[in-house]
């Protein structure tokens, strides 16, 4: 289960929504309640660049330096990366199988689709720890209050 705030969600898409046609992508900043990560909390969504050159339009990468950034804001503000989300333009949130072959299990991993440049539904996934397929996972939005 993750559990994300309806500001973090809506500055997600508005990323997707910038980056069209490429993909968008980014960390995702917050806590995990139990060691296996499988109740997370996330705070802050942090945009990074999408390293990808041969087709931005279709794939996402994200440098060491991005990841290394993005661990050591979220530890300046005693939290944690669990996860990253990245967008796909004029495809559904589901992972395809580079996105597979590029992620890490334990992280939860939201995907954003795009149509037309306009940001839509917005799914979360984790990977299996044997790396074979991702399963989707349970997320609500909390209230900005």
């Amino acid at each position: 289960m993750i559990t994300v705030g309806a500001r973090v969600l809506e500055a997600i898409r508005r990323h997707a929504w910038e980056a069209y046609p490429r993909e968008c992508c980014g960390a995702l900043i917050g806590r995990a309640a139990d060691p296996e990560g499988r109740l997370r909390t996330v705070v802050a969504a942090l945009p990074l660049e999408n390293v990808e050159r041969d087709e931005p339009e279709r794939r996402y990468r994200i440098a060491a330096a991005g990841v290394l950034a993005a661990e050591g804001a979220a530890r300046e503000r005693g939290l944690d990366v669990v996860g990253f989300y990245h967008s796909h333009p004029g495809a559904p949130a589901r992972p395809s199988a580079w996105d597979r072959d590029e992620a890490w299990p334990w992280y939860a991993y939201l995907i954003v689709t795009v149509r037309r440049g306009e940001a839509g539904e917005v799914l979360a996934w984790r990977l299996a720890d044997d790396r074979s397929a991702f399963a989707a996972e349970a997320m609500s939005v909390e209230d900005a209050t």
